[in-house]
C-alpha cells in the first residue's frame, strides 16, 4: 500500500517525522449549506502526482455535489506519535495536495469535507491504546497538533465540514473526556460543521455528539454474506439497524451522515468486507452484488428522515492511487454501481 511504502521510508532513513509548525487563527469561512440538504458525495483518493487536469467534471457526471477528502498521517501501534504532511507523501495526502482539491472542487461548486484520517502498517487504528499516564498524554498531544493543523487549513480554505477522527474506538473507551475539550478548541478555529466518523460497531457508545453538528459513520455494516445477495434481502438486513439509527438520532437531535459507505465488486460484497479485503484479489468479480448492496442501501435510506447522506467509499482520479485491483475495489466507476450512484444523486 501507499501508505506502507511511506512510513517504511521513515523508518529505514531513521528521519524524525515531520510536524509543521502551528500558527492557529480564529477564521470566519462563509458557510451556506442547508442541515436540509442531503449529502451526496464521494471519497476522493489522493493521487501520487498532481492532477493532470480537472478531476471534478467526472464526478459532476454522477450528479455528486460534495467530495470528501483525507490527509493522512502515520503511525506505529503503541507509539504515541503521528507524522503527516511530510516530503516522502504522496500529493494529494500533504497540504499542498488538499489545497489544490479543494480549489478544483469550489471552481465546480462543490462541498468539501476534509477528513483527516491516521493509518498505521501495525494494524487498525481503533486498537491504538497505551498503558501509562505518560505514553497517553504524548498520544494525544500528537493527535491535537494533526487535527488542530488541517482545522487551521479547513478554516482558511473555507471548507463546509470537518471530521475530527475516524474510527478511534479504544481511545474514546479509555478518555472520554479528551474529545470533548478537543472540539471546543476546534471552534475557537473553525465555524463549519464538525462530524466524528465512529466505525459501525461503536457509534452507541461515543459520549460527545451533542458536542458535534452531525453523527458521522463508517457504514460497513454486515448484512448479507451470500455470494450475489439480493436487494430485498439486503432491505431487511437493514432494518433493525434503522432501528437503531433512529434512536440515536432522536436521543441527540443529530442527522446522521455516512462519512464512509461502500462495497467491493466481488462475491459476497454485502458481508464483512473488513475480512473481504485480506483476500480481496482471489476473490470472483461481482460487479452486480456490488450494485446489488448500493441500490438497497439507496432505496432504505432515501426513507429515513434522520439521513443526511453521505460519502462513498472511493473515486479514483483518473485511475491514480489504485492498488492493482480496481476491478475488484470499493469504487463503482466504470461498473454497474456507477449507474446506481447516478440515478439516486441525480434524484436528491
Amino acid at each position: 500500500m501507499q501508505y506502507l511504502i511511506s512510513f517504511l521510508m521513515l523508518i529505514i532513513m531513521h528521519i524524525p517525522l515531520e510536524l509543521t509548525d502551528m500558527n492557529y487563527s480564529i477564521l470566519s469561512p462563509s458557510l451556506t449549506f442547508s442541515d436540509d440538504d442531503r449529502i451526496d458525495g464521494v471519497t476522493l483518493v489522493a493521487p501520487p502526482r498532481a492532477f493532470p487536469s480537472d478531476p471534478m467534471k467526472e464526478i459532476n457526471s454522477t450528479g455528486a455535489e460534495w467530495i470528501s477528502t483525507v490527509p493522512y498521517g502515520f503511525f506505529r501501534l503503541g507509539k504515541p506519535s503521528i507524522g503527516y504532511n511530510m516530503n516522502r507523501q504522496w500529493w494529494g495526502e500533504k497540504a499542498e495536495g488538499i489545497v489544490s482539491t479543494i480549489a478544483y472542487a469550489k471552481s465546480h461548486d462543490i462541498s468539501v469535507m476534509l477528513k483527516p484520517q491516521i493509518w498505521s502498517p501495525d494494524g487498525w487504528i481503533g486498537d491504538q491504546k497505551f498503558d501509562t499516564e505518560e505514553e497517553w498524554k504524548q498520544w494525544e498531544d500528537s493527535y491535537r497538533e494533526f487535527i488542530l493543523f488541517y482545522t487551521q487549513l479547513a478554516a482558511e480554505n473555507e471548507v463546509e465540514m470537518l471530521c475530527i477522527g475516524t474510527e478511534l474506538k479504544a481511545h474514546i473507551a479509555a478518555r472520554p473526556d479528551y474529545f470533548p475539550e478537543l472540539i471546543l478548541e476546534i471552534r475557537e478555529i473553525y465555524c463549519g460543521k464538525l462530524i466524528y466518523s465512529a466505525n459501525w460497531d461503536s457509534f452507541e457508545d461515543v459520549n460527545f455528539w451533542s458536542d458535534l453538528d452531525y453523527i458521522g459513520l463508517s457504514a460497513y455494516f454486515p448484512l448479507d454474506e451470500s455470494p450475489l445477495p439480493r436487494t430485498k434481502e439486503l432491505r431487511k438486513a437493514w432494518k433493525p439497524i434503522c432501528s437503531r439509527l433512529t434512536t440515536l438520532s432522536q436521543k441527540y437531535d443529530r442527522k446522521i451522515v455516512f462519512t464512509e459507505f461502500g462495497y467491493l465488486s466481488v462475491d459476497g460484497a454485502g458481508g464483512e468486507t473488513w475480512k473481504l479485503e485480506k483476500k480481496v484479489r482471489s476473490l470472483q468479480i461481482n460487479e452486480k452484488a456490488q450494485s446489488n448492496c448500493y441500490q438497497a442501501l439507496f432505496e432504505v435510506f432515501d426513507e429515513e428522515p434522520y439521513w443526511a447522506g453521505g460519502f462513498l467509499w472511493k473515486w479514483f482520479p483518473f485511475g491514480q492511487g489504485g492498488e492493482g485491483y480496481n476491478e475488484r475495489d470499493y469504487t463503482p466507476q466504470n461498473k454497474l454501481a456507477q449507474s446506481v450512484l447516478t440515478e439516486w444523486y441525480t434524484k436528491w
